[in-house]
């Protein structure tokens, strides 16, 4: 074997054992599985169409969790902000304020929300998860508060077409999502600023040591996050012609599943936005397919709770193989 080919091995081996190969199979053997159980259904263009908005709703949020478990930190109330920013915008395009004033304002209050919790995290110290589980119970409350529990209905057409229309064949909230991911993607990759990420949840010492900032970072994965998922919320309900309080339940659990799935670490300093959108594939794929197959709700749920079982164990797999 010449020394050219010795040297183009390695590349092939890095490829054969990447992970993503590896997500790609997992994500071709659900949509195998579930299009025999279906009878062929499930990847029909209507079918796919659907897992495609639902994967773009959700993945508004994944592309903020995805930043924030790669600085090893966690948002769990991008579900209630959501829901309240849903609520919110409805209540002000009901009231007469045009569009896009009101979509602008919903969006600011979901990034002051995120700012909130990076105060509560680098300010007052508290853990990310207690943090933000409480900024979940707050605005959970507030989505039911500011509309009285009930649904506040919309007919503004453009607000509807933003939630429902489409573009060329495809649905706007997949151009958002393409669009949205395609920037984030690059900055994470090639630039500076992803490059800082990467160091603040790989090793927050060398990371201060070579002058970052890490709350000032986080702070601002945070704004990101809850802008996403505001922004995710008033998608949502452009869909549903209303906002909803109800809206939105476990969305942050969902994010965080398709993120650890695609290969990001709980620890920090490990992943990419590509493995976390085929782990968000993989995960819409599952939940259609259960509902497809007219898999009871309740037991969806705990078919959710076991797939986020199965990601953390991937996760901890993964941990162990970098230690040696």
């Amino acid at each position: 074997m010449s020394d050219r080919e010795d040297g183009n091995m390695p590349v092939i081996k890095r490829v054969i054992h990447s992970e993503k190969i590896g997500l790609l199979v997992a994500l071709v053997l659900v949509i195998v599985v579930f299009s025999v159980l279906t009878g062929g259904n499930f990847i029909s263009r209507n079918n796919i169409i659907n897992i495609l908005i639902a994967s773009a709703i959700v993945g508004m949020v994944v592309i903020g969790e995805c930043y924030l478990l790669i600085t090893a930190h966690v948002d769990l109330s991008p579900g209630s902000v959501a829901a309240f920013s849903g609520v919110l915008v409805s209540l002000l395009l009901r009231n007469g304020l045009p569009l896009a004033p009101a979509v602008l304002i919903v969006i600011v209050i979901g990034l002051c929300v995120g700012y909130i919790n990076s105060l509560l995290v680098n300010r007052l110290k508290l853990e990310a998860f207690i943090a933000t589980l409480a900024t979940m119970s707050i605005f959970r409350g507030l989505a039911f508060i500011i509309c009285g529990g009930k649904a506040v209905f919309v007919t503004n057409m453009f607000f509807l077409r933003m939630g429902s229309g489409r573009f060329l064949g495809i649905p706007i909230p997949v151009i958002i999502f393409i669009i949205s991911y395609i920037v984030f993607m690059v900055i994470l990759a090639r630039t500076r600023f992803g490059r800082n990420v990467y160091m603040v949840g790989g090793n927050a010492v060398a990371a201060r040591l070579a002058g970052i900032n890490a709350q000032k970072l986080r702070a601002k994965i945070y704004m990101m996050t809850s802008g996403f998922a505001a922004l995710g919320g008033i998608i949502q309900a452009g869909r549903m012609s209303s906002g909803q309080p109800m809206t939105s339940e476990g969305l942050e659990f969902d994010a965080v599943t398709a993120v650890v799935l695609g290969g990001v670490a709980m620890s920090g300093g490990v992943g990419s936005l590509s493995g976390a959108l085929i782990g968000l594939f993989i995960m819409q794929s599952f939940n259609n397919g259960l509902m497809m197959m007219n898999v009871p709700s309740f037991w969806q749920t705990v078919s959710r709770g076991l797939l986020l079982i199965v990601a953390l164990s991937f996760d901890y797999v993964r941990n162990l193989k970098r230690k040696k």
